[in-house]
């Protein structure tokens, strides 16, 4: 009855060893998740932070060309006032 109820040489390393590195290891990826969600939310947009990662610069967007429906509803829209408002 002795030996079931004394603790173990695992049970030792467990309590000493891998639940405080497990702890660590859980606290590090708490902070690499906020640090990852403020960097893709908020930092991207700072200008200071995108001087000094000058990569971080927008690349000036194309206009798309307009093939939409309702693009060429809104240009018949202005294709009929323009002869109208020449008259």
């Amino acid at each position: 009855m002795d030996s079931s109820s004394s603790v173990s040489y695992w049970d030792y390393i467990i309590l000493l060893l891998l639940r405080p590195l497990l702890a660590i290891a859980f606290v590090f990826c708490l902070l690499l998740l906020g640090w990852v969600l403020a960097w893709k939310l908020v930092l991207v947009h700072v200008p200071l932070v995108q001087e000094i990662c000058k990569s971080l610069k927008k690349k000036p967007k194309k206009p798309k060309p307009p093939t939409g429906r309702l693009s060429r509803f809104y240009n018949s829209i202005d294709s009929n006032k323009l002869p109208s408002s020449s008259s």
